[in-house]
């Protein structure tokens, strides 16, 4: 293998990482946050992970299907092998998920900081969009699972 093909995997793998990781960290931290009903810890937790979601997952975001591409072009991989194909459209399903979890997060910081300021607790609106959140956060991490299966093993699929 060149040094390039060996580059491209190690970012496309780096970024597959990152995603999975930084999902999992964000839903972890999100839930005890939700758990303890303190306005001013949803705020601040909620506020990090909507910066986090925007340094970390928009970034591999992005790299991601380039990286992908890179090196399905470098390895020889057609991209409309299934597993390939399989993959990407499960990238979109995860997108699908993550766009509105995004503004949702946003959403529920705000809400909670009001509370906190307020010195209120936190909203039925809050409570609202974070179970939709939580919701939301299952298929999403379920097609990250499947795409790094499909990266691992790459089975052979036929459409």
């Amino acid at each position: 293998m060149s040094l390039w093909v060996d580059m491209l995997r190690w970012v496309h793998v780096i970024g597959a990482t990152v995603l999975f990781g930084t999902g999992a960290g964000i839903a972890f931290f999100m839930l005890m946050a939700q758990r303890t009903g303190r306005a001013d810890l949803v705020a601040h937790v909620a506020g990090t992970v909507a910066i986090a979601d925007t340094i970390f997952t928009a970034t591999a975001v992005i790299v991601q299907p380039i990286s992908g591409v890179l090196l399905a072009h470098a390895s020889g991989w057609p991209l409309s092998d299934g597993w390939i194909v399989l993959s990407l459209v499960l990238y979109v399903v995860t997108g699908l998920f993550w766009l509105p979890v995004v503004w949702i997060q946003i959403r529920i910081r705000n809400l909670a900081r009001q509370a906190a300021i307020e010195n209120a607790p936190l909203p039925a609106e809050e409570k609202r969009l974070f179970r939709i959140w939580f919701a939301c956060g299952f298929p999403a991490f379920a097609a990250v699972l499947a795409i790094l299966w499909l990266m691992v093993t790459r089975p052979e699929i036929s459409f």
